[in-house]
């Protein structure tokens, strides 16, 4: 006799916000009627913070600030110790995403090594010759809009030989002179980082032109901070030796989850950079960093 159970929540983007109501149903098929010594569901919100390779042994205060800091936990029972008929059941229920003290939801965030993450769990308790039966359903939370008005802040930009830092041999670069503006590095999360990028001149052939969005984690203590930034994604926008002073477009749209607002508090920081990267046919590559400020609005 074989039973299932499921998670199903009633707003199907599954993106709450702090102060709402968690509400769906619990559904429960089975053919025949199945015994069982209760049903709980399970509510919680957690910050994984993991360490790098290159951090670990560094710092041994790390150890106890990298332990799972709790933001939610709520736990109900759903239904008492009985018998659930065959077919199908729904049992309804509903979750007041409220905090306890002064404790903030951050914003669902999935990274290297900062991880935000909201888990709804419903578990039925069976007797001993029964497995009991589990279901796990990730939901997001979205913090408020900021109510204060963003200002853009376009960000103009040259790339010669002479602005770039960390050069080795700069009399063996090949000349080149590239113009753009980003719109705005102040950015709603919800709407695409633009801009535009031209090609003046260069002695050497372009390959390829790439957007790469970077996140920067840092997780630490008063000790000390490992401070990480890895790609979240890499967008080519212009590929072989493009049309000098030919406008080229800047168009990067944040991606859901692998993004969040900028974020810092007491144990950890999440912020966000733009890389502008040419790669020329001899391999050089020329590469401009833009920190962003991202929000929702």
């Amino acid at each position: 006799m074989s039973a299932s159970l499921d998670i199903r929540l009633k707003r199907a983007n599954k993106v709450y916000h702090e102060g709402e109501v968690l509400a769906g149903v619990v559904a429960i098929v089975s053919k025949e009627a199945v015994q069982h010594q209760g049903i709980t569901l399970t509510m919680e919100g957690i910050v994984n913070l993991q360490l790098s390779s290159k951090s670990v042994g560094v710092f041994e205060a790390f150890y106890n600030s990298v332990k799972p800091i709790q933001l939610i936990t709520s736990n109900i029972e759903v239904v008492k110790q009985g018998k659930v008929p065959g077919g199908k059941t729904e049992i309804p229920f509903e979750f007041p995403l409220h905090t306890k003290g002064n404790k903030v939801l951050y914003e669902t965030y999935h990274g290297v090594f900062v991880n935000i993450q909201y888990t709804l769990r419903c578990d039925m308790k069976r007797s001993l010759l029964a497995k009991d039966l589990s279901k796990t359903c990730e939901f997001m939370v979205h913090c408020l809009p900021q109510k204060a008005k963003l200002q853009p802040t376009p960000v103009e930009f040259t790339i010669t030989p002479e602005t770039l830092q960390n050069v080795r041999e700069r009399s063996l670069l090949p000349k080149f002179l590239i113009r753009g503006h980003l719109d705005a590095t102040n950015c709603v999360i919800t709407q695409p980082l633009t801009g535009e990028l031209v090609v003046e001149s260069s002695d050497v052939a372009i390959k390829s032109i790439e957007l790469q969005l970077v996140r920067v984690e840092t997780c630490g203590c008063a000790e000390g901070y490992a401070r990480d930034a890895t790609e979240i994604q890499n967008i080519q926008i212009a590929e072989g030796d493009v049309c000098h002073s030919l406008p080229i477009p800047i168009y990067m749209v944040f991606p859901r989850l692998f993004t969040c607002p900028t974020l810092e508090t007491i144990n950890f920081k999440i912020e966000f950079e733009v890389n502008v990267v040419i790669v020329l046919h001899d391999e050089h590559l020329i590469t401009e960093n833009f920190p962003l400020k991202l929000c929702r609005a």
